[in-house]
């Protein structure tokens, strides 16, 4: 990481801290904490997806100036450790302008009030609404009971022709809780879940939160290795779902419980707390093995309260769940539906590795609302191009996982009549899917400025800071620090490590715990943060510290580059120089080297300019979407290898 400079004197140094009210004292994740969340007019689905009874209506705040960046600090507490196309894609068009109004019970009472942030506000603002306390739901079975109760004749979940309401999925779901208690499931236990794209898959999330337990995803197409640490790494012992998928080494010594299984009611039931764990997701670790994130009920719900208040998202909306459960966007995709009584729409497999049928499958299912890593998306705009640009029933596109490619989102909006909100999300597992909030303004999508990450989410706190923890300036680069409720509770089986990455920063003199991210990012004048890769790409070349991610941000800024990856060639002091692979905007099209270079020096000190520009088809890409650096390296390892092998 590039080191930047301590506290001195003169020197303005700024904290990202989160706006709006505080949390309740003592525990963020609890109290009478509203969520709000936007709900929309009359329906646009089908009959079978129209609502049970009339919602109250509130107009949402407008009019009000964007501001309030600053906000109150506080700690986190860390818990213990255990149909018809034309018709419905139409109707979907017209409701761009929805006003939104109180999701609520028949007294009124707000289950989730109106959103605070009216349209095109791009920070946090105190709102002229006044929402009404509540008893917040502790648990997500909790949050989704309630939902339930107010709206049981709302589709929660629909593929293809199967939908199923919130009544039945909670029926559902609570029969198949009953199997896995009879089976031995305890709260804290973990429970594996096998990853299908059907509409029973949701029954099975709610069933093992519902018995208590801890949901670990194993997606079929990860590698047999990787599933078997997984699985050992978890002492996973009992299965949600289709066994027969997985691999034989790891389905063999798994008891398997079926998604349509089904016990009588009964008296016995678990009730998770905030604090206890809701799932563990598996990301890649340092050692080549992977490592077991652990989050919580109330770490979600922090999410839910944190994030939802700053869209305008309703009970009409149509979410679609493209992610595998192995990815955790797919927690925001199924909890940020739910929590506004909306829709979750299964994306079929050859949906989700087609984008021309991914196309189709937007405007058949009428979604509004796509989540999606950019690097994914790109390919998503490219179709939608080759198919003359349709409008789309998009409201928001959503961006997470990665950083966001601006120029692909420019292209992507000047297509069409009637653009979705587009909006970027920086965020980490360790922190609950997300940790800020940037929706890109027409100015932004009109110009030629690099993209941002906005600023942190209301229940989160960000510090950027040097190798030695203390703050950096304005304008310098600095390792993300996440504080809030937000941040999980560390890795299974991993103490050094949770100790190592959950811990104070040493130059914090209130020594409060928080999760360093090992991303760099700069803070801007206005207060944004501009995302510049990991500590990770950090190289040193001739006595220099240089950041790949920095380097490849301008690059993309270029107008003719969709990609850029940059890596070091050459094993010899003397030798190594760095290398830009550049995939262009259009196919076919010669880059100049020149041009290229005079574009880079524009912002970047000259022994960060790269040596050499190499055109290439395209960058090589992890089961997730995201880049894949150590493939890449090794590729181009590989070559200059040969090379030298020739030339002996």
């Amino acid at each position: 990481m590039v080191r930047g400079h301590g506290p001195a004197r003169g020197v303005r140094h700024r904290r990202l801290l989160r706006a709006g009210r505080p949390l309740p004292a003592g525990r963020p994740d609890r109290g009478p904490h509203p969520v709000r969340v936007r709900h929309g007019g009359t329906s646009r689905r089908a009959a079978a997806d129209r609502a049970d009874g009339r919602e109250a209506r509130r107009p949402a705040a407008r009019g009000r100036r964007c501001g309030g960046r600053r906000g109150h600090r506080h700690g986190h507490r860390r818990g213990r450790l255990p149909g018809d196309r034309t018709r419905r894609a139409g109707a979907a068009l017209r409701r761009r302008d929805r006003r939104p109004a109180a999701l609520s019970g028949g007294g009124g009472t707000p289950l989730i009030p109106p959103p605070l942030v009216p349209y095109r506000c791009h920070a946090p603002v105190r709102s002229t609404i006044v929402s009404v306390p509540i008893s917040a739901p502790s648990s997500l079975p909790g949050l989704f009971r309630e939902v339930a109760r107010l709206h049981p004749g709302r589709t929660a979940v629909a593929q293809g022709e199967r939908r199923l309401t919130y009544a039945e999925l909670d029926r559902e779901s609570d029969g198949l809780a009953r199997v896995l208690r009879q089976r031995g499931v305890a709260p804290g236990d973990l429970v594996g879940i096998v990853n299908e794209r059907t509409a029973a898959f949701p029954v099975g999330v709610l069933a093992v939160l519902k018995a208590g337990g801890t949901y670990v995803p194993l997606d079929p197409a990860y590698p047999t290795e990787r599933l078997l640490h997984m699985v050992r790494d978890a002492a996973v012992g009992l299965v949600v779902g289709d066994a027969s998928a997985l691999p034989e080494q790891v389905a063999r010594d798994l008891t398997a419980v079926g998604l349509g299984e089904r016990a009588p009611a009964d008296e016995d039931e678990a009730a998770p707390g905030p604090e206890d764990a809701a799932y563990v997701i598996y990301t890649s670790g340092s050692t080549g093995l992977p490592k077991g994130c652990v989050v919580t009920h109330g770490n979600v719900l922090s999410l839910i309260r944190g994030a939802l208040p700053l869209f305008a998202f309703g009970p009409d909306d149509r979410w679609s769940l493209f992610h595998s459960t192995s990815f955790d966007l797919s927690v925001w995709e199924m909890w940020g539906a739910w929590a506004g009584a909306a829709t979750v729409v299964i994306v079929d497999q050859e949906a989700a590795q087609e984008p021309a049928r991914l196309l189709r499958f937007l405007q058949d299912e009428a979604v509004t609302v796509l989540n999606m890593v950019p690097s994914v998306f790109q390919h998503l705009v490219h179709a939608h191009a080759d198919a003359g640009a349709p409008e789309l029933p998009l409201l928001y596109v959503v961006f997470g996982g990665e950083a966001a490619q601006i120029d692909v989102v420019r292209a992507f909006v000047r297509g069409l009549g009637a653009p979705p909100r587009m909006v970027n999300m920086y965020g980490i597992t360790e922190t609950t899917v997300h940790a800020t909030f940037k929706e890109f303004t027409p100015e932004e999508l009109a110009g030629t400025g690099p993209a941002t990450i906005g600023t942190a989410l209301p229940h989160l706190r960000i510090d950027l800071r040097d190798d030695d923890g203390k703050l950096v300036p304005e304008g310098e680069p600095g390792e993300i620090w996440v504080y809030g409720a937000g941040v999980a509770h560390g890795y299974l089986n991993r103490p050094e490590l949770t100790a190592a990455r959950f811990t104070a920063a040493a130059g914090d003199p209130a020594e409060e715990t928080g999760y360093r991210s090992g991303d760099l990012a700069r803070l801007l004048p206005d207060g944004e943060m501009e995302y510049l890769g990991r500590n990770d790409q950090q190289v040193k070349l001739r006595g220099f510290r240089i950041e790949l991610g920095e380097i490849e941000s301008v690059l993309r800024a270029h107008p003719e580059v969709r990609e850029a990856a940059v890596v070091v060639e050459g094993t010899d002091t003397d030798t190594r120089r760095l290398l830009a692979l550049l995939v262009p905007a259009r196919p076919g099209t010669r880059l100049d080297p020149a041009g290229l270079r005079a574009h880079a020096a524009t912002r970047l000190t000259t022994y960060m300019v790269p040596h050499r520009f190499e055109v290439v088809g395209g960058l090589p890409l992890t089961p997730s979407g995201k880049l894949d650096r150590q493939l890449l390296q090794k590729a181009v390892d590989q070559r200059a290898a040969a090379r030298t092998g020739h030339r002996a």
